[in-house]
């Protein structure tokens, strides 16, 4: 089921491949970083923090390197590479104080088990593929287009570092991948990762994207990914992630005209949300992702007796749910305001509508999967589109008035 989930999702972004040169020319580029901004500052960001902090010393030392030499870039003595000076640090420190009892926690040591596994092209996807589009289908459609619509935002951030890359070409690249893994066995699809600018700042060019794919594919054919992820403290490796959600979130200010900063800002806190619930997926036992569909049942699968509280929880899955989606036309829409484009500024919002009443964004369900409208045995889909539609009424019918012709244009200093 998994193989034929992933060749589906393949073939899906074959034909969504061709629409992401549209998506980069509609959306303004604050919608475009704004949601890149939001990963760095809430995912890549604060969601390490907790990592890096549960073994202080480990962690402070290895961050603190981060950000003298990849941040303020500070040359290190020798011209030592700052992301191995990092890691290496961080490790040494781990095992140091593990091996003399100063840890917060104990020490882990992994054990070295290799395998072998080759992966070869197999037809057992077939078998899988009847329970995929029963049940399945409402789960590939939006993660083959939330993919897909990461990778507009990442061939973005390239071209704002510099590089200029063909939407489509990489957008088929990453479908082609996509459904080989699928064939071969796979279950995760793959898609551009995030953080160009950051990997261009630490000296990542062509080369480094091949030796990357070659060690992590015979990584994975040999075993060692899993050895290293063991023997390698998760301390001294987050703080790269905080670099890249720091460059990254630097990069969606700076990438966008001045004016647009409120957009960008904007864009961020659908991610924040998603930051959210991922917490709230790990107390009673991920019951109240289900606050949206029905809160009755999750008050009483949870005991809790605050329907404020539920009905927070709720509007954070909600908010969860296609949050890049969500990112992107949200700081559309101020950004055509900004620029004084209010009839652009309501299209975006009837397209919000649209993807909120069948959960392409704002989904009801735990699992975040699209539905017919009036399918999903809640309200909310409804009233989050009728709001949509009403805010974008409402900003066609000021766009109409006098005042609106009058206003000045957005101050150009700022």
């Amino acid at each position: 089921v998994g193989m034929a989930t992933m060749v589906l999702i393949g073939i899906l972004k074959f034909v969504l491949a061709f629409f992401g040169a549209t998506v980069r020319r509609v959306i303004p580029a604050a919608g475009i970083f704004g949601s890149i901004g939001g990963v760095g500052i809430a995912l890549l960001g604060t969601l390490q923090l907790a990592t890096i902090f549960s073994e202080p010393v480990v962690g402070m030392i290895a961050l603190g390197i981060v950000l003298y030499a990849l941040v303020a870039r500070i040359r290190l003595p020798y011209r030592a590479p700052e992301v191995l000076v990092a890691v290496a640090s961080g490790a040494l420190l781990y095992y140091g104080l593990g091996a003399s009892g100063l840890l917060v926690h104990d020490l882990a040591v992994p054990h070295a088990t290799l395998t072998f596994g080759l992966p070869l092209p197999s037809a057992q996807f077939l078998q899988g593929m009847p329970a995929v589009l029963h049940d399945y289908l409402a789960l590939a459609i939006p993660f083959a287009l939330l993919t897909i619509i990461g990778g507009v935002i990442n061939t973005e951030s390239a071209r704002a570092a510099g590089d200029e890359y063909e939407t489509r070409d990489i957008l088929l690249t990453e479908a082609f991948a996509t459904l080989v893994a699928g064939v071969c066995g796979g279950v995760a699809q793959t898609t551009p990762y995030i953080g160009h600018p950051a990997y261009k700042a630490m000296g990542g060019r062509a080369a480094y994207t091949l030796a990357t794919g070659i060690f992590v594919g015979l990584g994975g054919i040999l075993g060692y990914i899993a050895f290293l992820a063991g023997a390698l403290p998760l301390p001294a490796l987050a703080p790269i992630l905080v670099f890249i959600g720091i460059e990254m979130t630097t990069q969606s200010y700076a990438a966008v005209p001045r004016r647009h900063a409120a957009a960008v800002t904007l864009t961020v806190l659908p991610s924040v949300a998603y930051l959210v619930v991922i917490f709230l997926g790990q107390v009673h036992g991920g019951a109240l992702l289900g606050a949206a569909l029905d809160p009755a049942a999750t008050m009483k699968s949870t005991g809790l007796t605050n329907p404020a509280f539920i009905q927070t929880c709720a509007v954070m899955v909600m908010l969860a749910n296609g949050f890049i989606i969500t990112a992107m036309l949200w700081g559309g829409v101020v950004a055509f305001l900004i620029d004084r484009a209010a009839g652009r500024a309501a299209v975006l919002l009837l397209i919000a509508a649209l993807f909120s009443v069948v959960g392409l964004m704002h989904s009801v369900l735990p699992t975040g999967g699209v539905y017919a409208p009036g399918a999903s045995g809640s309200t909310w889909p409804a009233h989050w589109a009728a709001a949509y539609i009403a805010l974008a009424l409402l900003l066609w019918v000021l766009s109409r008035t006098r005042a609106y012709r009058e206003s000045p244009p957005f101050p150009t200093s700022a």
